[in-house]
């Protein structure tokens, strides 16, 4: 009853679970992102960097500071230790950061403090494209696309890139400026006096209060030029006699383009919570709506779509649970020859997986790429105990003539204390990787509860369930018993050979023991330089997701036409390479916005129309062409370095070609390499020279450097003692540039009644006045006073004189300078990062190492020190965080051991299985070409479990065999063969489970292929080699701990308890069944 109601549990709780990628997770960094309008990046580090690196830093459980100064920019990226609450630490920073604003510059944007969330990334990507104008398109996917995607279920924020919002620009002619003899600031006072509504309170008219309004806005955009600036002898100065009005768009800084289409791009944003596959869903549901509200020429398209690489990864999954569990029964068809037994073992795999899915919902978990990994893994091992428990009730059947409700009891007695002892070991295992200490032991939480809870709930079916379905399905043979000559049929055939040719070979083992023991001893040894061997990366990067991205640079100043002229080449060129389907071209949607960087989203046909599968074979195989799944087949790795290839003749930028991984630690790199020290211009000399140094490592890809000393400035130097003179202030003179090269975007609002909503009015000078100096140095600036009476000291008739303007070129001088385009800091010390991305054939570890080689070689400067970053720290973490968690797993498993047999050295011998099998699992990641990480890590805690079932089962067996008095040789012979069959079954079992993800092709196939890898080759090639060592360590062992009962002699029971007639335990028994007899009288 309690297995049925765990599978009705199970089967209701399954779908409710939320589908996603993966974990939904507190990730523990902060970000303060601040905006300084026409700043440098110097003066960002100086006036709003620095101030708010020095308030947030006394913010408790920071871990590490880092912060970004660009131009215009300050963006701050705090990191906190995993134990703080995140939401706590978010408002502590908020706190700190608000108690510096009163010191920050005037005219800054507040600073904007969020978390990083999971949740706030986009889910979906559109694009709405055609033959029409960037504003058309806009207002196209504003109110047709976005306001009915918004109304949706779950759909949170929804973000337009690639066009600007509508504005009004008002564009402000120098000369004519000049002629009035005007200051820019005047124009900016006028349109600010003379376009607003400012409420007038309550008039009390006696029974009732009437509200008063001034209504001062302009009522339509076409107003704006008969706006008065100003009176000249009595004559108004309107702002269509200094320049244009229009009702246009924002300056245009961004561009998007679906294949060489002008499109605009929305981003969707699901809401904290909700079920990603659900909310994308619902949009493609209302995605026909959006088209027929569109014009003919222009299309609303899906880009990006998380749920198409969850549904197919998640079906991939399914189907390899279904092929698994399948795979298993089959190998227990063939060793067990019943179809009895098959369907008893078979049930324990469906049984224990739907159960799990009840504890999932409980712990609240969704069904994501970690939990169905674990769930998957396991279908090999949750088999494990229902076979071993099944194959000893046979073994009591078929072997020793017993009835099945007899066998079934005695079978399960006699195996369950080694089945409970291989289960706590595999819960040992497991349990520790959701206690990791990194980012990614939070990712891998889910998978250590959800493997346990699979691992314990298996144990209950094969003690329950599984000698329940024996007793009633299984049958007595009709010659079965002890004193049959014949063999049993089981262990006849095949099956029969294999075990004549292991118990030959262990009797030679056994009499070869110190060839055995030396054999062992350097399979042992071996893991240290196969460790090194082996290639390292955080996760593979052979992933083939059907789409990758490309992000160029130019240098820095790089103007928007010359950045069109740079994409239309390089849009061309990837466009023209085989087997790409979509580019997916944006320029300053994303990060800080700049002009000088764009990115591609490419995407390849789709990868089961170009890789080998089964489905490919046998669709050629029924046309009569045997080489349809091999024709055209190219991996996304291959068109990565066709790109890069293509793009490294383009001269004037930087190319960058990486996978698009939400499990993305860090900068969209692939290695960080930061140097930190106090002096810039050393630092800029080291950096370069380590970029130089890294172009030439081999599999070293995409090398630059975040300090280029490349940003082209205008240096205004201001003449402080004419100014002065003349009564002109500095912030006079900065603000009146500011507004007129750097324009004010948000100098007045305007508001359309026929759409019910307020756009921004945009002041600036035209756009042929703030190309050069000499435009720039005709403006005029406001005097406070008439320069002639302050030399002559007369004054006009009422006193004072009046403010007269003068020109900018009287009061500067320009200088044109390069500085840096960005300033970077590290725990608030300067730096700089020398990134690049890594090549096919190549993997993270062995390039950081390639780095800091480089950097040793070059000589690092006094004061200096180097470190990784991203995914290459988290490398660094993971591997220890995971060599923590193997030391802890086997003091655990020795201390459970130990506990269970009461004895010191068997578990010793126990766990000398994993060592001697962990060899041949790096060799098998060498030689399959993968790569020692994230998801082969927990392969090699999969190997643990399995191999050392197959010891606790053959040493179990011995000591039992022991204990009836038969002596140790013979005893070792017959547990050894006795126990055969079960090892090979589960291992075969496993082996089988695991065979899909071997062989898969589909979405997140080479994450998972990794774990198959390690965990098939480990235990298929190091299965002869334990069970012929572990019986030959058994006898070393035991003759050691005779040699230490003889020089440590134990102490007996009777030594530590007086004789009174009656065994200490059985007196107290007698006295507790006295006591419950009084206290029933």
């Amino acid at each position: 009853m309690m297995i049925a109601a765990l599978i009705v549990a199970g089967v209701t709780a399954f779908p409710q679970l939320g589908v996603d990628r993966f974990p939904n997770m507190d990730l523990p960094n902060i970000y303060v992102r601040t905006t300084y309008p026409g700043s440098a990046s110097e003066e960002v580090e100086s006036e709003v960097t620095s101030l708010i690196e020095d308030a947030v830093a006394t913010v408790a459980g920071i871990e590490e500071l880092r912060s970004i100064s660009r131009d215009g920019q300050s963006f701050v990226i705090i990191t906190f230790g995993l134990d703080r609450d995140v939401d706590a630490a978010t408002q502590d920073v908020r706190d700190a950061v608000s108690s510096v604003l009163n010191r920050l510059p005037s005219g800054i944007d507040p600073p904007v403090v969020q978390k990083q969330d999971l949740d706030s990334s986009p889910v979906m990507s559109l694009t709405v494209s055609g033959p029409r104008t960037p504003r058309e398109l806009y207002v196209l996917a504003d109110n047709y696309v976005k306001n009915v995607i918004e109304s949706s279920h779950g759909v949170g924020q929804v973000r337009i890139a690639g066009a600007a919002d509508r504005a009004v620009k008002i564009d402000i002619d120098a000369r004519r400026l000049a002629a009035h003899q005007l200051s820019i600031l005047e124009v900016r006072e006028a349109i600010v006096r003379q376009n607003t509504e400012v409420p007038g309170g309550r008039i009390d008219e006696g029974l009732r209060e009437r509200s008063l309004r001034t209504l001062g806005r302009l009522s339509h955009s076409r107003d704006f030029p008969d706006l008065v600036v100003t009176t000249v002898h009595g004559s108004p100065v309107r702002l269509s006699d200094l320049g244009q009005v229009q009702d246009s768009t924002k300056d245009v800084r961004t561009l998007a383009r679906l294949n060489g289409q002008p499109a605009v791009i929305l981003q969707v944003q699901r809401q904290s919570g909700e079920n990603t596959v659900a909310v994308i869903e619902g949009i493609k549901t209302l995605l026909p709506r959006c088209q027929a509200l569109l014009p003919d020429d222009v299309k609303v398209e899906v880009i990006q779509d998380q749920s198409r690489y969850i549904v197919a990864s998640l079906h991939e999954i399914e189907q390899h649970l279904i092929s698994g569990s399948i795979l298993a029964c089959i190998t227990v068809l063939l060793f067990m020859r019943s179809w009895r037994s098959t369907v008893i073992a078979s049930v324990a795999i469906p049984a224990s997986i739907i159960a799990t899915f009840a504890f999932m919902r409980w712990f609240g978990f969704t069904l994501n790429n970690v939990t169905m990994l674990a769930l998957v893994l396991m279908v090999g091992v949750v088999i494990d105990d229902a076979i071993v428990v099944l194959e000893n009730i046979f073994h009591c059947i078929e072997e020793k003539g017993m009835a099945p409700g007899t066998a079934a009891v005695h079978g399960t007695k006699e195996i369950g204390l080694a089945v409970l002892a291989t289960t706590l070991s595999l819960v040992i295992v497991f349990l520790p990787v959701s206690f990791l200490s990194s980012v990614t032991g939070r990712m891998l939480f889910q998978f250590g509860v959800t493997a346990t809870v699979a691992i314990l709930v298996s144990m209950f079916v094969s003690f329950t369930l599984t000698p329940m379905m024996c007793s009633r399905l299984l049958r007595r043979a009709p010659h079965s018993g002890s004193d049959s000559a014949e063999s049993p049929a089981s262990r006849r055939g095949f099956y029969h050979v294999i075990e004549v040719a292991y118990m030959w070979m262990l009797g030679w083992a056994m009499r070869l023991r110190w060839l055995v023991l030396a054999v062992s001893l350097v399979v042992m040894a071996s893991n240290v330089p196969l460790y090194k061997m082996v290639k390292q990366d955080y996760i593979p990067l052979n992933v083939d997701e059907s789409e990758f991205e490309v992000r160029i640079e130019a240098k820095q100043g790089a103007s928007l036409a010359s950045m069109r002229d740079s994409l239309d080449v390089v849009e061309a060129r990837i466009r023209g390479i085989e087997g790409i389907e979509t580019v997916l071209t944006s320029m300053g949607t994303q990060g800080f916005g700049d002009v000088n960087r764009a990115e591609f989203f490419v995407r390849l046909i789709d990868s089961q129309q170009r890789s080998f599968s089964l489905e490919r074979f046998f669709a050629g195989l029924l046309k009569g062409d045997l080489h349809a799944a091999f024709r055209g087949n190219f991996s996304q790795r291959e068109k990565m370095a066709e790109v890069r290839k293509q793009l490294s003749g383009v001269p004037g930028i930087r190319a960058s070609v990486r996978n698009l991984t939400s499990l993305r630690q860090g900068a969209p790199v692939d290695i960080d390499f930061s140097i930190t020290g106090p002096d810039l211009d050393q630092l800029l000399e080291f950096s370069n020279a380590l970029r130089e140094k890294a172009q030439t490592i081999p599999g070293i890809v995409d090398v630059t450097t975040t300090l280029q000393i490349d940003n082209p400035e205008l240096l205004v130097r201001v003449d402080r003692e004419r100014a002065a003179a003349l009564g002109v202030d500095v912030r006079e003179i900065a603000d009146t540039l500011r507004i007129a090269v750097g324009g004010d975007d948000r100098v007045s609002r305007y508001r359309d009644q026929s759409v019910s909503d307020a756009y921004d009015v945009e002041l600036r000078l035209v756009g042929i006045d703030r190309r050069d100096v000499e435009s720039i140095s005709q403006l005029y600036v406001r005097a406070s006073a008439d320069p002639s009476s302050l030399i002559s000291g007369t004054s006009d008739a009422s006193g004072s004189a009046g403010p007269v303007p003068t020109r900018l070129d009287n009061l500067v001088t320009f200088e044109y300078h390069e500085a840096a385009s960005r300033i970077d800091r590290l725990n608030r010390q300067r730096m700089v990062a020398v990134r690049a991305n890594i090549d096919g054939g190549y993997a993270l570890g062995d390039r950081i190492a390639a780095m800091n080689v480089a950097a040793e070689e070059i000589g690092l400067p006094p004061g200096f020190s180097t470190q990784v970053l991203g995914g290459g720290r988290e490398l660094e973490r993971t591997l220890e965080d995971f060599a923590w968690t193997f030391v802890l797993s086997f003091v655990l498993m020795y201390i459970v051991l130990a506990a269970q047999y009461e004895h010191l050295v068997h578990p010793f011998v126990i766990l000398l299985s994993l060592p001697l099998a962990v060899p041949f699992g790096l060799l098998s990641l060498i030689y399959g070409g993968e790569t020692l990480n994230l998801y082969s890590a927990m392969g090699i805690l999969v190997l643990f479990g399995v191999v050392k079932k197959a010891a606790i089962l053959q040493v179990d067996h011995t000591n039992a065999l022991r204990a009836t008095g038969m002596n140790r040789a013979d005893a070792i012979l017959r547990a050894n063969r006795d126990r055969l069959r079960p090892i090979l079954m589960t291992t075969v079992s496993f082996v089988a489970g695991l065979l899909p993800l071997l062989i898969a092709t589909g979405p997140g196939a080479e994450e998972r292929r990794s774990i198959a890898v390690l965990a098939v080759g480990g235990q298929t090639f190091s299965l002869l080699l334990t069970l012929l060592a572990i019986p030959v360590l058994y006898s070393f062992f035991d003759d050691l701990g005779n040699m230490l009962k003889k020089l440590l002699p134990s102490t007996t029971k009777g030594d530590l308890f007086e004789e009174l007639g009656a065994k200490p335990l059985d007196a107290f028994a007698a006295t507790s069944r006295g006591n419950r007899t009084l206290d029933g009288a």
